[in-house]
């Protein structure tokens, strides 16, 4: 391995930890303002991200609960592809990059990331369908509007996954013909 290489993936796992952090913060901060909200309602006006839901909570106590369900399960879903992402990272050797390890944890990375873009979609389509009927949803949409993009990712992914699986079996049956 050069010297580059291994300077660009420990910037790399740098990146990943850094929005890790970021997005555990988020997740966090969101987790701890639902469960206020449900104790305090009157916090719901003001909660992470200047976020005001108190029009939508007077209209519909079960509406906000739901969608706030999907922005809690989107960005908890998101902290766990990192973190998938970097137990990847730690444990990679890019000296023998084909393994059983790093082959499950890349099918599990599209896994997520294809999760994450059908739940986003569905909040989506489900804010769409809510406005219609008159809701207050506009400032959830920022939530999940890149559920096509993981879609599209996460069969980049699972393509890239298949190709590591096929290179574990030919590293395995090259091993076996020495």
């Amino acid at each position: 391995m050069t010297k580059t290489n291994d300077f660009i993936f420990k910037a790399l796992m740098i990146v990943a930890w850094i929005i890790f952090v970021a997005l555990c913060i988020e997740a966090g901060a969101l987790v701890v303002n639902f469960i206020f909200s449900i104790f305090n309602p009157s916090i719901v006006g003001d909660l992470y991200q200047k976020l005001d839901l108190s029009r939508l909570y007077q209209q519909s106590q079960m509406v906000f609960y739901g969608m706030f369900g999907f922005v809690l399960f989107i960005a908890l879903l998101k902290a766990y592809l990192f973190y998938v992402v970097i137990s990847l990272l730690h444990k990679f050797d890019l000296a023998k990059p084909f393994s059983s390890f790093v082959s499950k944890q890349i099918f599990q990375i599209s896994y997520i990331t294809f999760s994450i873009g059908i739940f986003s979609y569905i909040a989506r389509q489900t804010t769409k369908d809510l406005s219609i009927q008159g809701y207050a949803l506009q400032d959830l949409n920022q939530f999940w509007v890149d559920s096509q993009t993981h879609i599209v990712m996460a069969a980049i992914i699972y393509i890239i996954a298949v190709i590591f699986k096929k290179g574990i079996e030919l590293q395995n049956e090259n091993d076996l013909t020495v």
